[in-house]
């Protein structure tokens, strides 16, 4: 590894493993750091309860994560919080969750101030880059990776305060960015990247024969898959629909927390060209990929997270293996599938509109795999390793300046 890059920590709020995109994320981002030549510590909080992971297996193995060149992966540290979310009612958390933001951002802070005082540090919360700019030893390396600009006053005080004295900020979208100048940030000292894949996970795929085999799918059926999570905004209920008018498909959802599975397959009960798999190990999502003849992205319009801010990584597994999509036409997406050559779009929130863009799609071969073929294109610009190789470039830049204007 290249001794040329800084020590980097990134800080996430994060349950490691769970049944959300999020920690999937959170650990190929880590791993892609320490590839960079960047040696990476992964600080994520210690939540109750967490899934086992299976026996031999750390979380990086359980992501796929692909080690360094030497053979190395990051370091992680699971660091206490005040935790008993899961304790009470949903409707009763908003406190309980507060408390564990606000306990892993203290110890979070605490931790890399004793013991990483020369490191870059990229938190995921702008909580804990909070914590790390205040006091009386503040961090001089603090870079926030902002997903969603929050609508609460004292959350975008937070936000502010972070955005004052880190050295930059990543904005996961186009959205995000924009909001974030509006609310106050100086906009140079944003950055865009979104999302991204790891080549590892999906370059050795079964046969198309072979996956459908082993999810129990014919050779012969017109194949359309969902994979990942199942959140209201995600707009699953639209796929339902969807299949309700088009009953010679078939549809297949892979992912989500139990609670949504049981409800959407409640939704679509009775629908036999319809089946909720649930959650599936990270391993397990390739299959569904390669068994599938098109793929769907059907975001609701509201909230601002699904409209605006959403980097979806089912987005760029599909470009990963070059598989067809149909999304919703929200700017969110629309800046991920810029000319709409490389998708088909639809009316967000409208099922009608999703069932006949579907029925396009997998009606012509040809514009299928003219989609498919686009996408594969664009795929190495997507990479994890591409996306932390821009991101440590742009550190280096900002840190650069920082000195010149002291200077």
């Amino acid at each position: 590894m290249s001794a040329a890059q800084p020590p980097l920590v990134l800080v996430a709020n994060a349950r490691m493993p769970s049944q959300r995109a999020q920690s999937l994320q959170v650990a190929q981002v880590s791993g892609a750091f320490q590839r960079a030549g960047a040696a990476t510590t992964l600080l994520h909080a210690r939540r109750f309860p967490t899934p086992t992971l299976p026996a031999g297996q750390d979380v990086f193995d359980y992501y796929g994560v692909e080690p360094a060149a030497d053979g190395s992966k990051p370091a992680v540290e699971a660091l206490p919080c005040i935790d008993w979310i899961d304790r009470v009612p949903r409707r009763l958390q908003y406190v309980p969750a507060r408390l564990q933001e606000l306990s892993f951002a203290r110890n979070a802070a605490r931790r890399v101030q004793r013991d990483f005082p020369d490191a870059r540090v990229v938190s995921r919360e702008a909580e804990s880059a909070r914590s790390l700019l205040g006091g009386s030893r503040p961090h001089e390396r603090v870079f926030v990776e902002v997903h969603r600009v929050p609508g609460g006053s004292a959350r975008r005080r937070w936000l502010l305060e972070a955005a004052e004295g880190a050295r930059g900020l990543i904005a996961i979208s186009g959205g995000v960015r924009t909001d974030l100048v509006e609310l106050g940030v100086e906009a140079s000292k944003i950055t865009v990247e979104h999302d991204g894949f790891e080549p590892r996970l999906w370059c050795d795929l079964p046969e198309r024969a072979a996956a459908r085999a082993e999810l129990g799918i014919g050779l012969d059926e017109q194949l359309v898959v969902y994979t990942g999570g199942l959140l209201a905004w995600k707009g699953v209920e639209l796929l339902v629909e969807a299949a309700r008018e088009l009953p010679a498909l078939r549809f297949l959802v892979a992912g989500g927390m139990d609670r949504d599975v049981a409800r959407l397959r409640e939704l679509g009960a009775g629908l036999g060209n319809l089946r909720f798999d649930g959650f599936q190990p990270p391993g397990r999502v390739g299959l569904y990929l390669a068994a599938a003849d098109l793929g769907v992205i059907p975001n609701r319009s509201k909230p601002a997270i699904s409209a605006r801010y959403t980097s979806p990584l089912k987005a760029f597994e599909a470009m990963a293996v070059g598989l067809p999509l149909v999304v919703s036409d929200l700017p969110s997406l629309r800046e991920l599938f810029t000319d709409g050559t490389d998708a088909r779009f639809f009316a967000a929130d409208d099922g009608a509109a999703l069932a006949a863009a579907i029925a396009e799609v997998m009606g012509d071969d040809e514009l299928r795999a003219g989609l498919g073929q686009r996408l594969a294109e664009r795929a190495p610009e997507h990479t994890w390793d591409a996306r932390a190789a821009r991101l440590l470039d742009w550190m280096k830049s900002r840190e650069r300046a920082a000195v010149e204007r002291v200077a």
